[in-house]
């Protein structure tokens, strides 16, 4: 393996809260959980076999973050994803949030869920020394409104953020819906991620490019359904950020073997090796490292390729990109 920097592009810091942390602050907000012990809550906010979709998988965030009550709660979630982020050896980790979507349980105001985060990110940084990027969310399972609010929220505290991501119900709310939510994100001069081609197919990849200005995909395995759209991605430079894990737990992909990212390799796109949510598939980023070569069948060369890729494919902090194609 060569001293290429560990860097994992698309991280859920919401997806990432300790079986710990869930039971202290459960205990301090007085919520009941199902369990009152770490061994006994892990069945219900980790994947332990396949889901049925995407929508089954989220599922698991219920626990996690329903016992989020307060700001101060959010800031210490926030904090401890940059620990675990230099615990597990990363150089530089671009960690994503939805405020809504963290705040909604128990009606923490969005900005205040963006202060927050932001806030504990900063305090994390100084304290561990290790590379940090945030990236919002829009949670499109809410829909389009609620998204508009979400991403005011977001604007507001724009000069801490790095880009701007849409999550959540791919295929029941699509790109075509978030048009204006990311003319607004590209006129703030933030770069621009979506989660695509996971429980979608290849147009909706295309659409998060052409009509949302996407300069990186997250997950995009169905990508690999339309040879034309593979030599777009390669032909512009459309980084993929893949999460083998995640994809074979929301059963978007069968099985490690049948995971395109050695063919997307292979073809020279921009892929990269990605945690997803590390709390919920209960892996670290070397797990990831590791099934990429055992189980995906990635050679040592390829494994170096997508860390180089990451470093890429990295939003600058002040991310002005323009997407080739896109809807004038």
């Amino acid at each position: 393996m060569s001293a290429e920097p560990w860097i994992d592009l698309h991280r859920h810091l919401d997806g990432n809260i300790r079986i710990s942390t869930i039971l202290d602050l459960a205990g301090q907000n007085g919520i009941a959980l199902p369990a009152t012990d770490e061994e006994g809550l892990r069945p219900f906010v980790t994947v332990t076999t396949p889901q049925p979709g995407l929508l089954e998988f989220l599922e698991k965030f219920r626990w996690s973050v329903g016992v989020l009550k307060t700001p101060k709660d959010c800031w210490r979630v926030a904090y401890e994803n940059v620990e675990d982020a230099k615990n597990e050896g990363l150089g530089y980790a671009e960690l994503r949030f939805s405020p809504y979507f963290m705040g909604m349980a128990h009606g923490i105001a969005t900005e205040a869920v963006v202060e927050a985060v932001a806030d504990g990110i900063a305090a994390g940084v100084r304290d561990f020394g290790v590379g940090l990027g945030l990236i919002g969310i829009l949670s499109r399972t809410f829909g389009p409104a609620t998204c508009m609010k979400e991403l005011d929220a977001l604007l507001a505290s724009r000069e801490r953020l790095v880009a701007v991501d849409l999550a959540g119900d791919e295929a029941g709310f699509p790109p075509e819906l978030f048009v204006a939510h990311f003319d607004r994100v590209r006129e703030a001069g933030l770069g621009v991620t979506i989660h695509a081609g996971e429980a979608a197919g290849p147009e909706s990849v295309w659409n998060a490019i052409r009509l949302l200005g996407a300069t990186r995909i997250g997950h995009g395995v169905r990508a690999a359904e339309d040879p034309r759209l593979l030599d777009f991605l390669g032909e512009y430079g459309i980084g993929i950020e893949c999460c083998p894990t995640s994809n074979v737990q929301t059963s978007t992909v069968p099985g490690f073997d049948l995971h395109p990212l050695r063919m997307f390799l292979d073809r020279g796109l921009l892929a990269t090796i990605n945690t997803d949510d590390p709390a919920i598939s209960a892996i670290r980023f070397e797990d990831e490292i590791g099934v990429a070569r055992e189980r995906c069948g990635l050679t040592p060369e390829q494994v170096v390729a997508c860390l180089r890729n990451a470093r890429k494919m990295v939003f600058p902090a002040s991310a002005r990109n323009e997407s080739p194609n896109r809807r004038q």
